[in-house]
């Protein structure tokens, strides 16, 4: 009964029945509006705030992080599948799901070869796998129009920079042991009125002009990722809506750079001038360098309407798609929840049952 109460309502309000102070609802309450086109006072962003705790038990988030960066989890990963028999190929994208019959046959690539198989897995998000990889012709018209409607608009960006240096943040200045503090995840919005003021204006087809900010400074803890001395700061920026209202991507990247900097600034005075690099990611970019679809780094909006029984689809959540012999195991099926491994782990279970 609680769940059901729960569920549908606003963070800012979930928070406010066990928390008093503003800062502390503020960093919980943001985790049921990372990733998605919500702000703290929007219907059902508590529905994300649980469905994040149940999968990983920190209140605002974990701050581990696998030594070698990313990259050395996804190796690990494949060593392991190698060591099970799996063949492994990069390079080789997928330009067609290849059907006969109602039934998959195998993939097409773009070099033109034709790799054969029972089943087809897709990783890719439901949008660019059923109506770009599979020719659509080849699904219920009902369903075609369904995913044609499922979200998947972005509202992320991210910030990579060199820095000479670690920041001194005015909030540790009295710190002992500031390099300790900085080691977690660095938390900007300050309340949740400043989380919904940044919001606001992604509804407009514009980024935040004071964003949410949700930060990393991996090399402290593992000093394979910088000279020494060095560091790298990641820094995940809320809002930035895929359709500008003016203006394209193009044209408004370095504008989004500057704004995440200036803002971070105000905590940490020092940082512009440490800064040796930077590389950021739009919403495009992530459509386009990494195939997400409307930018979406959840490979769809995490909403009421779009999650457990009802992602992607309501009546198509259990990991098979319309096309015998295809499935879906990536962050756009249940639970959708970035790094944990639960939809794949899921959809293998289901795919083993259908081969057996």
């Amino acid at each position: 009964m609680r769940l059901l109460r729960w569920g549908p309502m606003a963070v800012a309000d979930f928070v406010a029945e066990f928390f008093e102070t503003d800062l502390l609802r503020a960093a919980v309450a943001a985790r049921g509006i990372f990733g998605a086109s919500m702000g703290p006072w929007s219907a059902g962003s508590t529905a994300l705030l649980l469905l994040r705790a149940a999968s990983d038990p920190h209140p605002v988030g974990n701050s581990a992080y696998p030594r070698g960066g990313m990259g050395a989890l996804t190796a690990a990963m494949a060593a392991s599948a190698k060591q099970a028999g799996a063949e492994i190929r990069t390079a080789a994208e997928v330009e067609q799901i290849l059907v006969k019959n109602g039934a998959v046959t195998g993939v097409h690539l773009t070099g033109g070869e034709e790799i054969n198989a029972k089943c087809v897995v897709s990783g890719a998000d439901p949008r660019r796998t059923l109506l770009s990889l599979l020719d659509p012709v080849h699904l219920p018209p009902s369903f075609v129009v369904k995913m044609q409607h499922y979200r998947s608009q972005g509202v992320a960006a991210k910030l990579n920079l060199a820095l000479d240096a670690l920041p001194n943040f005015t909030a540790l200045k009295n710190s002992s042991d500031a390099k300790t503090a900085l080691a977690g995840r660095i938390h900007i919005g300050p309340g949740i009125d400043y989380l919904e003021h940044a919001f606001d204006d992604s509804k407009y087809g514009e980024f935040s002009r004071a964003p949410y900010l949700d930060i990393s400074i991996p090399s402290i803890l593992d000093s394979s990722l910088a000279p020494a001395g060095k560091h790298v700061m990641s820094i995940y920026m809320q809002f930035a809506p895929y359709r500008l209202k003016q203006g394209d991507w193009s044209q408004q990247r370095d504008a989004l750079a500057d704004t995440i900097v200036k803002t971070l600034s105000a905590y940490a005075p020092d940082l512009p001038g440490k800064i040796l690099a930077r590389n950021i990611l739009t919403p495009k970019d992530l459509e386009e360098t990494y195939g997400l679809t409307g930018g979406h780094p959840f490979h769809g909006e995490v909403a009421l309407d779009q999650i457990f029984t009802m992602r992607p689809l309501l009546g198509w959540a259990r990991y098979r798609m319309p096309v015998k012999g295809l499935y879906l195991c990536g962050a756009g099926t249940h639970p959708g929840n970035g790094v944990t491994g639960a939809s794949g782990a899921n959809a293998a279970r289901e795919i083993l049952k259908d081969l057996r």
